[in-house]
């Protein structure tokens, strides 16, 4: 088979970076495309066949481009450019770096890693009601509440409300001691953890107090007429039609919803059927509704996340084609 030899130049602190710890990235780089790269004072000498080697440098310059605007180089970058390159796909790491939605309270920007993610954002921007669907460590209710936030900030919405359906996973916890708040408060501590890492303790503090934010269970939505919100549902999978149904219907003027879950965690009793799924078949062809479904290809946890994700994807496939057949 033809082999060929590709040459780049790039800046000695950019290819740092891209190289990663004891050549980490480097070598995953000539493991994943099959080639060797050689650095000679900042001079890249890419080898192997020529469809590899054409892989292989165009990943390199898309992560140049990215460490060159003054980014650090992570595991799962580097994972996701390979990934999306293997798949025909750009990964466009300099496009997705340049849309943040806020940042943190240590100052570090809050923007979507992937291009599922940048769907999924771009599909909160512009519906009245959205959908995001996904695996576990896909972001999406890290972005919801980004989203969320930042409409709360530029006074788009007048009140942040967020409720989850208060299901213990997989197991009785039995009597919880203290006032109703105590007993609901495991069950919403995923939504706290967001809000004190954006928004900072304090700033939450004050406006829960003022009522300008609502951490709830779902079963606290029943009645009302939420004008002005933005409202998120997390762990949707385990709402009932009915709960769906009334969550749904809340929704006031000048509100926007975003409703989350994996409808592969369910913690339904069996047999119950998930309002995230009756709403899928519902609702898909509706106005101003948006479904965005996330995949492994967007778990931007550890990178052992990603790999636990599929392992499962793949026997609960074979478990449905066995019981098929």
């Amino acid at each position: 088979m033809d082999m060929i030899c590709k040459k780049l130049e790039l800046d000695n602190d950019v290819l740092q970076k891209i190289f990663g710890a004891q050549d980490s990235f480097l070598k995953k780089l000539e493991k994943d495309f099959s080639v060797t790269v050689v650095d000679r004072n900042g001079k890249l000498s890419v080898t192997g066949t020529p469809d590899n080697v054409e892989r292989a440098v165009h990943v390199i310059e898309q992560l140049g481009r990215y460490t060159g605007g003054g980014n650090d180089l992570e595991e799962q970058k580097v994972d996701y450019a390979i990934s999306m390159e293997k798949e025909n796909s750009s990964p466009m790491l300099d496009e997705l770096d340049k849309d943040i939605i806020c940042h943190t309270m240590n100052g570090k920007p809050v923007k979507a890693k992937t291009v599922g993610q940048k769907k999924y954002v771009d599909a909160i921007r512009n519906s009245m009601i959205t959908f995001g669907l996904g695996p576990a460590g896909t972001g999406k209710t890290y972005l919801a509440m980004a989203m969320a936030i930042t409409a709360f900030k530029n006074e788009e919405v007048s009140r942040i409300i967020l409720t989850r359906p208060a299901i213990e996973a997989g197991e009785k916890l039995g009597f919880l001691p203290g006032d109703l708040q105590s007993k609901v408060d495991p069950y919403l501590r995923p939504l706290y953890d967001a809000l004190y890492q954006i928004m900072g303790a304090e700033s939450f503090q004050r406006n829960m107090e003022k009522g300008l934010i609502e951490v709830a269970p779902l079963a606290y939505m029943r009645g009302r007429t939420l004008d002005s919100s933005f409202i998120i549902l997390d762990e949707a999978q385990n709402t009932t039609p009915a709960q769906m149904k009334m969550f749904l219907t809340r929704m006031g003027f000048g509100s926007k919803v975003v409703v989350t879950g994996d409808s592969s965690q369910k913690d339904l009793p069996q047999g119950t059927k998930s309002g995230l799924d009756i709403a899928q078949r519902i609702l898909s062809n509706v106005e101003g509704i948006s479904f965005c479904t996330l995949t492994n290809k967007d778990v931007v946890r550890h990178p052992l996340v990603q790999r636990i994700v599929e392992a499962y994807d793949r026997y609960e496939n074979k478990e449905k084609s066995h019981g098929r057949k």
